[in-house]
Parts: C-alpha cells; structure tokens; sequence
C-alpha cells in the first residue's frame, strides 16, 4: 500500500480529560484563522475507539526482554524479544506470543514485587494510527492505553493530523487523535468519558484488540454506544470461550465483525467453487468426511470454517470428542438433514515456519464414504503443501487446489476493509451459531469428565 504523508496540525498536547474538547475546538479555530496554508476540515466519516493493550510487549518490558517502544507492532526487535524469552523459559521458540508464552509471561511478572512493575520503555500507542485506517479519513480516532502496574489515575493527549492526498484540491481533511492512558481499572472509571468523546450521529467503531470482556466495566459501556465492535480471533487466548461470548453479543444484537474470519475468504471462494460444475454441484450431498488443518495455537480459524461448511449443508452437530495426540485432534460429528452422520476432523499442525497471524488454515480435505462420489476435494496452503491431505486416504480422484498466501491478512487492511461494509454479516452469524452448538457439546463434554 502506497504511504500517505500525514500533516501535525499542533504537536501533540498533554491535557486533562475535561480539557479535551475545548483543546480540539482551539485546534480548528486557530487553523480556520491562518492564512497562507491549505485550509483544514475535520472529516465527516466515523469515530473510533482503539483499545490496545498490547500487554505482551509490556510484559517482555518488565522482564528485561525487549527495550523498543510499546506499540503493538510486531517487527523484528518484537520478535527478537519473543525469542529471548521462549529460549529462557524452555518454551518452544517460535517469535510469536501465543497462548503457551503468554501465560508464562504472565506468570513470571506476577512473581515480581510491584515496584519492578515499571520500565522506561517509550508508549508509542495513540501517536501514530496505521497507514490502512488513516487513508480512511477518519473524524475522530480515540486511543485507550492500559498499562500494568498500579493506578495512578489516567493521563490524556490530543492532535490533529491530515492525510495529503492528490485528489485533495488544496484542502486538508484532518483526523483528531485522542489518547487516553492509564491502568485498567483507571479506565474503567472513566468510561463514560470515553463514550461520550464518540460523536454522535456518526458511525461509531470500537476496535477492541483483546479478547472480549462483556463483565469489564469499560468494554461494556463501550458496546453499549458503538455501531460495529470490531474483534480479531486470532489474539484469543482461549478461543472456544471467547467464540461463545460474541455469539451472546450477537443474540443481545451487538453487531460484531472478527476481522479472522475475513481471513478465511479465499478458503471459502475455492470451496465453493469446487463444486461449481454441474456434475460435482449434484454431488455435495455425498460430502459426509471433512478434515481441517491448523496451525497449532488457536483454532478459531478451523471452528469457523467448519460452521461455514455446516450451516451451508444443513448440518447439526450432535457429538463431540477431544481425542489429543500429538495433533491435538478434535473429532466432532454431525447429522443432516436426511438423516446422514458426517464426521469432522479438526488437527492442530506444527508448523516451521509461522505467519504472523496465528491458527492460520493450512488444508481442508472435502471427502465421502461412497467411493463414487464426484465429491473429493483438497485445499491447501502453498506454504506448507497439499501432502498430508493427499495422504488421507480413500481411492477417490481429488480435486486439489492450493490457497495462495496473500499479504493483505494483518488486522488493519482487513479493517479498512470492514469501516466501508459495517453491517451485520448474516452468513458469520449464522457459522458462528454452528461453532456455539459445537463448543456446547464440548462444555457438556468436560462437565461430564469432570
């Protein structure tokens, strides 16, 4: 994506939080009265709320891990850190933090005594906004900073930057930035500020980059006020849980978009257009064994790619097994509508050489008991090749096809995607009423071992 230069209006300002209004109005009246400049507007478009915790780079921080700024962004000095740590901790070394890391992060800095809790490490969150949103002329972009540590109240700061962009005719049109710092409870207690700073009678988003806490006071005054909370799957530390919550926001009518399941789009274009031909179209109906590789460590990616084939069949899940192994294998069954069991196998693969993104699919195997079937199909990463699935089994004749790896999966190009399309998606929801009734099998599953 080309970059856009972005013009400071004022440098950004530290200001206390009932200032910050006043502040903004000064910003555009002193532009409005300056000459000899291109004339300055605030957008007209959208307010956004960005919750970014980024506690994992907090946490390497305090352990003395990693020294760059805490901005949530994972570039090599990031991944370096991640490394140095899984190495000190006997973790498998991968760069990427996912849940096995995490949590012993966690548990290493929950060790400490509170006055190691601090770390001088630059707080780059709320100074800059990504190059994909940017470009999106966004009115008001409003940046919540939890830190670790004790509550010391919260801090707030305020800018205006401008995109310059060729078709602008000499006029700017600017964005505020608000950021709003402090400890998690601190932004808590002002969370009705927070709503309030959201402008009405515009499209209001509220990106929460973590997993969904609809007990937490903030998330929910949050919701309570947005047109579209934005999620991504991918962070979830436990996704079976967390997929369960937005299915109750969406029952509550929140209109949700997890930004993973747009991940998952070429998958479901070359699925569906497998059995585009007449001949194989007749055949779907066979479809009774289906298998979904993963890259181990969250399958959010698999459980919703299942719903989608399930809920476009007609399938209900009526059993489910955690089989485990070294694939992590979960078996889960369905029943059609005319009565035929289906059997689904969802594997958790190692994976050398991971993406950013974690749990990405790596091959979905489309197969039928009766051997005539026009129905076989393969799916699968070009990364990681289509081996395993040829070597499922069955003499059938597959269609195989391999799913490119495309550079437009991080969060904020899917969300430039989702701010121009933020109605509710009728096919997610539905998918993702299939992954409920599947992990309420699997809760009824563990009460039962328990």
């Amino acid at each position: 994506m080309t970059k856009t230069p972005l013009v400071a209006l004022q440098k950004p300002r530290d200001i206390s939080l009932n200032e910050i209004e006043v502040e903004l109005g000064q910003i555009w009246h002193s532009q409005n009265g300056s000459s000899g400049s291109p004339r300055a507007m605030r957008a007209s478009t959208f307010s956004m709320v960005v919750y970014e915790p980024d506690e994992f780079q907090q946490l390497l921080a305090i352990l003395g891990f990693y020294p760059g700024a805490i901005d949530g962004v994972h570039e090599a000095q990031t991944k370096q850190a991640v490394r140095d740590a899984q190495a000190a901790y006997g973790l498998r070394i991968t760069g990427r933090v996912d849940t096995e890391t995490l949590n012993r992060l966690r548990e290493e800095v929950a060790k400490l005594p509170p006055e190691k809790l601090n770390f001088s490490n630059e707080d780059g969150r709320g100074y800059h906004m990504s190059e994909a949103i940017a470009i999106q002329n966004p009115c008001r972009i409003i940046t919540l900073s939890p830190s670790l540590g004790a509550d010391e109240g919260v801090t707030a700061q305020v800018s205006a930057y401008c995109p310059i962009q060729k078709s602008s005719g000499g006029s700017l049109i600017c964005c505020e930035y608000i950021t709003i710092r402090g400890a998690k409870n601190a932004l808590g207690r002002v969370a009705n500020t927070v709503s309030s700073l959201m402008i009405p009678g515009l499209p209001r988003f509220v990106w929460w980059k973590a997993t969904p806490n609809p007990e937490q006071e903030l998330f929910k005054k949050l919701v309570e006020n947005c047109s579209c909370l934005i999620l991504d799957s991918s962070y979830f530390s436990d996704p079976e849980s967390e997929l369960l919550k937005i299915k109750e926001l969406l029952d509550a009518e929140t209109p949700v978009a997890d930004l993973n399941w747009h991940r998952l789009s070429t998958w479901q274009e070359l699925t569906a257009a497998a059995f585009d031909p007449p001949e194989r179209r007749a055949a779907l109906k066979e479809v009774d064994r289906i298998s979904i590789d993963y890259e181990r460590g969250n399958p959010a990616q698999a459980l919703m790619f299942l719903g989608w084939i399930a809920s476009r069949l007609g399938w209900e899940p009526i059993e489910y097994h955690q089989v485990g192994g070294d694939y992590d294998l979960k078996q889960i069954h369905f029943q059609s509508g005319d009565g035929r069991k289906i059997e689904a196998e969802l594997a958790a693969i190692p994976t050398a050489d991971s993406g950013e993104v974690i749990g990405d699919l790596t091959g979905v195997r489309l197969a039928s008991t009766n051997l005539n079937a026009n129905c076989c199909t393969i799916l699968c990463s070009e990364t990681t090749g289509c081996m395993r699935m040829e070597a499922g089994g069955a003499a059938q004749s597959c269609r195989i096809e391999q799913v490119r790896a495309t550079s437009d999966q991080k969060a904020e190009f899917l969300l430039t995607q989702q701010l121009q399309r933020w109605g509710r998606d009728n096919l997610y929801e539905e998918s993702l009423a299939v992954v409920a009734n599947i992990m309420q099998l699997e809760k009824r599953l563990s009460m039962a071992a328990a």
